[in-house]
């Protein structure tokens, strides 16, 4: 399947900050058992090429990204260790290149019309909203897409279980991104991913 299609699909990015390569596969395993088979590993600590090439060797099945990548450097190396996609907090020409070159997804964040047009001459219609609270979250995105049909987004910042129904039920969103799926212990994350995984499917 389409990497984006796969992303569609699950509705869920995600946002993983590891500090320590030890902790990648507590993480990744809690998001495999609760059935969300997709992590943004991001390149804010020191350790991140290495986690992330762990995870994607560890969970092949996965769908491994990296965030946070700011540079052509970050995401040449994030392709080498094997990210599948890569997302940005914003738009960069060099990182939308280099992921052309490479046949590689790219979400850059965008939170203004201006930012999507530019997102646009470069041939990127699938765009990350961050961060989603800040800028007006629900009601910004569904003025956005009807100003840009061709658009869908992905907001990341203040979407948790409380609202994540109310996001995904809109057309121009492609899947919510955040970092309260992987808060706490395994256990946590674990339930906190099937209750994710409960609200998506209308359960």
């Amino acid at each position: 399947m389409d990497i984006m299609e796969r992303i569609k699909e699950i509705k869920l990015v995600p946002v993983v900050v590891l500090n320590r390569v030890e902790d990648t596969l507590t993480v990744l395993e809690g998001l495999h058992k609760g059935d969300v088979p997709i992590a943004e590993i991001c390149f804010r600590t020191p350790c991140a090429a290495e986690c992330i090439k762990l995870a994607v060797e560890t969970y092949p099945d996965s769908l491994i990204g990296a965030g946070t990548v700011i540079n052509e450097e970050q995401c040449k190396e994030a392709i080498k260790c094997g990210a599948k996609f890569i997302v940005s907090p914003g738009l960069s020409k060099k990182v939308a290149l280099v992921c052309k070159e490479n046949n590689v997804p790219y979400l850059p964040g965008v939170v203004t019309p201006s930012e999507i047009m530019a997102a646009l001459e470069l041939g990127l219609t699938t765009l990350k909203f961050f961060p989603a609270d800040v800028y007006g979250g629900l009601k910004a995105i569904k003025a956005l897409g009807a100003a840009f049909p061709q658009c869908k987004f992905m907001p990341t910042g203040g979407v948790d279980n409380s609202n994540l129904k109310d996001f995904i039920a809109c057309d121009k969103i492609i899947a919510c991104g955040g970092s309260w799926i992987v808060k706490g212990s395994q256990e946590d994350i674990i339930r906190t991913c099937l209750e994710a995984r409960k609200i998506i499917k209308g359960e």
